[in-house]
């Protein structure tokens, strides 16, 4: 255990508790068309912009870790910033700079993989997203490992190529796919073989997390690795048939396998090598754990299980160590704010549904599962409904809401974190009334907390992890004008945004301690030395600074 912190000589701590409310999702969007946090009726979170503290805070790029301003914040390295108060390079630059330094192809992992297939003469199996999304995979990473694959001498590649809509536009899977199967085929000479085999939309197949709905593992598991489901000829057939046969966005596009003959032509077999290639952990646990948990896997019937050398491109629990194989050595996350309040006896309550649960858990206390004082800390999961986000736009804000009002009047806890997924899960959806409701929903729900605070006479911070909801249309980047579809609709967008984060302090005890203004220029990482002092201690003198201006 670390050591406990320090009294704060300038601010005692409030007679309730500390309340960390996280919108998921919600940034101060750049344009007022397709701003759905904007549009929606918030009266309650516009009383407390107008009455208190407020400042806008940093949540992508150099801000959170990632590599440059033109990458997008995600939930992932927003709670890391937010958990653990500093900045440390994330998974995408870590990788980018294992790949050109070398050292990722002169490891251990990479060497083992490549041998097997060399002196089996078999498969290397690569399964991931094919995007340049940067959250949870990049393409770039993808194609510079199939070109050192043939230059070690590995004669067959076979990429599972998921469909991202998500972090990338919502229908340019083929701005993909295709430049990717050219790359391929260009380098598929002197026995060397690489093709795509199989794929599907994230939110359809593989690409779950949490626990939410093992099915889409399962459905994943069967398409990737047995080569079950419907058979087409090219990548390019399959996405145009499923698109017009179902209407679906790509991230909700259905399976299929890619097949010669009546045969696919890329089972994962006996003997072979598969990479996992996504860096971002949580939607990667899963599958993992179906490649690796042998006989003691039950969450759904494999049919079979090949004998594989298996590894992730990092990583993705250093506690559990999953995988037991990796490419790229995470981040070493350490001295979170959640071990420092373990370590000065602070009681923590940590809460938000399935879909975010983890975030405010295991990202949020630097990729660990588990806690750091089971006496002291407390983790409560309100489960998800397994729906379409969109038809459900509330989620579970109510639910989260309820308990954590339950929290506060018993008057236990010191510290109270909180996920509200609304902004962020439906965002993701592309549906602008949707996410306005869903907007509108948490917006009830910070009120009825705001009262509870009050009333305990606690504070309460309200921030974001990026922004989503307040950027849902694609934008011209030269004149900012909306793009439309040929009916004259809107281009939905069901990416992040660029976007700050609002940081709004509700202190309604507050002794004049702290000025009025809020210190600008800070990205989400200065919440943990935020919320310490108001905790009643001194932030970790190598945190980043708090908004709090005295």
């Amino acid at each position: 255990m670390i050591e406990p912190l320090k009294k704060n000589s300038k601010m005692k701590k409030r007679r309730g508790p500390v309340l960390l409310v996280i919108m998921d999702g919600v940034g101060y969007g750049k344009y007022e068309q397709g701003d759905a946090f904007k549009a929606a009726l918030t009266a309650n979170l516009d009383k407390l912009q107008a009455d208190c503290p407020t400042v806008k805070l940093k949540a992508h790029g150099k801000a959170v870790g990632l590599p440059s301003d033109d990458d997008m914040g995600n939930s992932e390295v927003g709670h890391n910033a937010i958990g653990c108060g500093r900045v440390f390079d994330q998974g995408s630059k870590l990788v980018s700079e294992s790949i050109r330094s070398g050292n990722m192809f002169s490891g251990e992992t990479w060497t083992k993989l490549t041998t097997n297939c060399k002196s089996a003469d078999s498969t290397l199996h690569f399964i991931g997203l094919l995007s340049d999304g940067n959250v949870h995979s990049h393409l770039d990473h993808l194609k510079a490992m199939v070109i050192k694959a043939k230059e070690d001498g590995v004669k067959n590649v076979r990429v599972h190529a998921l469909l991202d809509g998500r972090d990338v536009g919502e229908t340019s899977a083929l701005d993909y796919f295709d430049p990717f199967e050219t790359f391929c085929k260009d380098l598929s000479s002197d026995g060397f073989s690489a093709r795509i085999a199989s794929g599907g939309g994230r939110m359809a197949i593989t690409m779950d997390r949490y626990g939410a709905n093992w099915d889409m593992v399962r459905r994943g598991w069967e398409t990737h690795i047995l080569g079950e489901g419907r058979t087409f000829s090219s990548p390019h057939e399959a996405i145009e048939t499923l698109r017009a046969e179902t209407g679906a966005i790509d991230q909700d596009l259905p399976a299929f396998v890619i097949a010669e003959d009546d045969k696919p032509v890329g089972t994962i077999e006996d003997g072979d090598s598969v990479i996992l290639f996504n860096f971002r952990g949580d939607r990667a646990l899963e599958l993992t754990r179906a490649f690796e948990d042998g006989d003691d896997f039950t969450e759904f019937d494999r049919k079979r299980n090949p004998k594989v050398e298996y590894a992730g491109m990092m990583q993705y629990d250093g506690d559990l160590h999953i995988p037991k194989q990796y490419l790229v050595t995470p981040p070493a996350i350490d001295r979170t704010m959640g071990e420092f309040l373990a370590s000065s006896g602070v009681k923590s309550f940590a809460i938000s549904e399935t879909q975010k649960f983890g975030h405010v858990t295991y990202f949020f206390n630097g990729n660990k599962l588990g806690k750091f004082d089971d006496e002291l800390e407390t983790f409560e999961e309100i489960l998800s409904d397994v729906v379409p986000f969109e038809q459900r736009p509330w989620m579970k804000c109510a639910d989260i809401t309820d308990r954590v009002l339950d929290v506060i009047k018993g008057g236990e806890y010191d510290f109270i974190r909180l996920n509200f997924p609304n902004g962020d899960m439906v965002g993701h959806t592309g549906v602008f009334q949707a996410v306005v409701c869903s907007i509108e929903g948490m917006d009830l729900c910070i009120g009825r907390l705001k009262k509870a605070v009050e009333e305990a006479g606690g504070v309460m911070i309200i921030s974001a992890d990026h922004g989503n909801s307040d950027d849902m249309y694609e934008h011209e980047k030269k004149d900012g004008a909306v793009k439309s579809h040929p009916d004259g609709s809107p281009k939905a967008k069901t990416a992040h945004s660029l976007n700050p984060v609002p940081c709004i302090i509700f202190d309604p005890e507050g002794r004049g301690e702290y000025k009025a203004e809020l210190k600008e220029g800070l990205g989400i990482s200065s919440l943990a030395a935020t919320t310490l002092e108001f905790l009643g201690f001194e932030a970790p003198e190598d945190y980043d600074p708090s908004v709090l201006d005295y």
